[in-house]
């Protein structure tokens, strides 16, 4: 089967990536060159575990393609998935004017029956809106199915969640596209990955409930720790005894600076809003937008009580991305905390495994280090704020030689802090009494 990929970010660079694997034969379109020109050239433009040999591997088999020319792609494939970026607008809500002008150019190009399958993350009601808006770009009277199949891809873990999905979502009426979109999926059937077909408003909402949940747990949290800290509790057992109750269990119990990344900030607001245009007030997704900004502004007090003030203070930033395992930076708790320590006068060095390019753009003022221990150099305090595996395992020794001031600020709770404090470092995490 013939499939067009529209987009070719992080969403439609996996998934596309993720199809050819699954044998089709597919082209990803993007209307830059110079990316497209970077990926027929054997470069990956974003920083994902496994994909750059997954490209490799299915562009020598001849079956991941990369154009710009839309309207060749889209004559040539019976299913065209919408991967275009729908960013956070002005009011919070998502900026559908990418896929709106995609929607018009394909239908523009249509000469026979196709499946537009959405996967860029959108409002309920966006397949309605772009069923219209093809009928009235048309410029041959074709039919046409619009399917919801969203995306749940983690960033670091991307390639193992589309190859190995929890779930295949596939909104739509009708039957004809319903049966042509399990057939894309087919492979997955030995995996017996279940595949849900639902209206295409259900799986809409799905998308934003699902992260939301998922936010909701890392806010819950987070507020526990909070507590913690109040009443001289350690929040790292209490979310282990949360997690062993069958009816919670441990995962996104892990507390910190607050949720980052390019999904989770923006699909929260998204579902508040969804809800506000519907006269309803979603309260608890307004409490985890509140929840969630105060997060990382703790990280920032805390800091400042612990050295007396930032101006003349030299910080070290460890962890620049969201999470580990991806150079994406966006809506990232570290580079937050990092501009609000250069507002309030301190000297910020930093390192990050994979996103010093980007957070150098973001943050100019940033002093960028070749490794974690040159990163400590003649510094005030050590704040952990993204949990590479690269910071799991840091000699303290080696930190203690470089630092000028012996505090760690584990925003991660990644260490034990008396194995921390034998080392003679005042030790501080999230939610965790200052002594054990």
């Amino acid at each position: 089967m013939n499939i067009c990929v529209v987009g070719t970010g992080y969403v439609g660079l996996v998934a596309g990536t993720g199809l050819a694997d699954f044998g089709m034969n597919v082209t990803c379109v993007d209307k830059d060159a110079a990316k497209i020109e970077m990926l027929n050239s054997g470069q990956v433009p974003i920083y994902e575990l496994g994909l750059s040999d997954l490209i490799k591997r299915n562009t020598r088999l001849e079956r991941l393609h990369f154009s710009t020319d839309l309207e060749k792609a889209v004559d040539q494939s019976l299913v065209i998935f919408l991967s275009v970026g729908t960013p956070e607008g002005d009011d919070g809500r998502p900026d559908l004017r990418q896929i709106t002008e995609v929607t018009r150019q394909i239908a523009a190009c249509m000469t026979e029956y196709k499946i537009i399958a959405i996967k860029s993350t959108v409002p309920v009601g966006t397949a309605a809106m772009l069923t219209k808006l093809v009928k009235e770009n048309q410029k041959h009277n074709v039919s046409f199915d619009i399917v919801s199949n969203p995306e749940f891809l983690r960033e670091g873990a991307a390639i193992q969640d589309f190859l190995h999905p929890d779930r295949v979502i596939l909104g739509t009426s009708s039957e004809r596209a319903l049966a042509i979109m399990r057939d894309i999926y087919r492979p997955l059937y030995l995996l017996k990955t279940p595949i849900i077909a639902t209206s295409n408003e259900t799986a809409e909402v799905i998308k934003y409930a699902a992260n939301s949940m998922l936010a909701l747990r890392i806010s819950f949290i987070n507020e526990v720790a909070n507590l913690c800290e109040k009443v001289g509790a350690d929040v790292y057992d209490v979310a282990v005894a949360l997690g062993m109750d069958g009816r919670i269990g441990p995962k996104f119990l892990h507390p910190g600076p607050g949720f980052g990344g390019s999904c989770f900030p923006k699909d929260v607001k998204g579902l508040m809003n969804i809800a506000r245009d519907h006269d309803y007030t979603f309260k608890i997704v307004e409490a985890m937008v509140e929840v969630n900004d105060r997060q990382w502004r703790l990280v920032v007090e805390k800091a400042r009580q612990a050295l007396g003030g930032f101006e003349g203070r030299t910080v070290t930033i460890l962890g620049l991305s969201f999470k580990p395992n991806t150079d994406d930076i966006r809506e990232a708790p570290a580079i937050k905390v990092a501009r609000e320590l250069i507002k309030a006068g301190a000297r910020v060095q930093a390192y990050d495994p994979a996103a010093m390019d980007y957070a150098g753009q973001a943050v100019p003022e940033l002093d960028l280090r070749k490794d974690p221990y040159s990163a400590c150099e003649d510094s005030d305090m050590v704040i952990i704020l993204t949990e590479w595996n690269e910071f799991r395992d840091l000699h303290f020794d080696r930190v203690k030689e470089k630092a000028r001031t012996l505090n760690v600020f584990d925003t991660r709770n990644i260490y034990d802090p008396e194995q921390v404090r034998k080392h003679g470092f005042n030790y501080m995490g999230t939610g965790r009494p200052l002594r054990n």
